[in-house]
């Protein structure tokens, strides 16, 4: 028997695999299969800034009045609403599964909603994972002016939970690298997660509209997470965890490899049932036997940035220099 421990954002994790937020995080039953099924961890379906605001509106436009507190009062019941819900839901997991439970609030501002996240802790949350969704699109806008969202929101959160934080990262950033290392700085982040999977657009010529592309990821998406997370666990002391990518035990042991201390899964659950948690770790352990390793805390980051010879393998971003050498 394989020891696959892991710790991650200071929680001990039976095994690295996390059942990432999502749909079917989103109910106490889904997550009690998922817990059974055997994940270290998982994420709740994320508390949505963007869905709360939608609801304000559609509320607002329903109970119209003249009266000029109704709007005060129709967006704190909004917000209260969405969040008993959740925090219900949190109350009930805990009572179902002895496994880590993380929270997860979705946002682009740092709007006072964010003071709800110290109820999530008293619920019972075992940490947080904080996703911040920005496409910095606006022409308008610096690249200082979208990452201090990043800080404002830390700074706001951490005011009120004294449970770890992890940052669900966006891959669009100028200096990626740069922001990840002062974030970590202010010593009120416990971990990153690499990276949010962001809507993608489509347009369908027939009709010549947009749609959405596919919902799922892939496993080549695994290029994108697994390049930063080697990059960065070997250059910054926290916590990183890879999401985006990982449908099978090769995918969990190369972002092991590249220095993750867990990782998060979600398409893969859609595709094949929480049957696959199983598989992913079986064949973990098969390879771990294979390669003579009795924990996963003997190979996690062997292949990191700072660890390698030639380091030039996780910058190199032009095809020909790769390819040159090869007839």
């Amino acid at each position: 028997m394989k020891d696959l421990t892991s710790r991650y954002l200071g929680l001990t994790l039976k095994n690295p695999l996390i059942a990432g937020s999502c749909g079917l995080t989103g109910s106490a039953a889904k997550i009690q299969e998922l817990a059974e099924a055997g994940v270290g961890a998982v994420v709740l379906k994320s508390l949505f800034e963007e869905q709360i605001e939608a609801e304000l509106q559609q509320n607002l436009d329903e109970y119209q009045t003249d009266y000029p507190d109704a709007y005060d009062y129709v967006r704190q019941y909004t917000r209260e609403t969405a969040v008993t819900e959740y925090l219900d839901m949190i109350a009930d997991v805990k009572k179902r599964i002895d496994i880590p439970v993380i929270a997860s609030l979705n946002c682009v501002t740092a709007d006072e909603w964010t003071s709800f996240a110290g109820k999530f802790e008293k619920a019972g949350a075992d940490a947080l994972e904080i996703n911040i969704s920005l496409l910095p699109s606006d022409p308008k806008k610096e690249c200082s002016d979208y990452e201090q969202v990043y800080f404002d929101v830390v700074n706001k959160v951490r005011k009120v939970v004294s449970i770890p934080i992890a940052l669900k990262m966006s891959s669009y950033s100028s200096s990626l690298a740069n922001l990840t290392s002062r974030l970590h700085w202010t010593g009120k982040v416990n971990g990153f997660v690499m990276f949010n999977r962001y809507y993608q657009p489509d347009i369908n010529i027939k009709t010549m509209e947009l749609g959405s592309a596919g919902v799922f990821s892939k496993p080549q998406d695994i290029a994108l997470p697994l390049r930063w997370i080697a990059l960065l666990s070997g250059l910054i002391e926290s916590d990183f965890a890879a999401s985006t990518g990982v449908h099978d035990s090769a995918g969990a042991v190369k972002m092991l490899l590249a220095g993750a201390k867990a990782v998060q899964i979600v398409s893969t659950l859609y595709e094949h049932g929480p049957g696959r948690v199983g598989a992913i770790l079986s064949g973990l352990e098969e390879w771990m036997e294979e390669k003579g390793f009795d924990a996963v805390a003997a190979f996690r980051g062997r292949l990191a940035y700072r660890f390698q010879d030639d380091q030039s393998g996780f910058e190199r971003i032009q095809f020909m220099k790769h390819y040159s050498g090869i007839a």
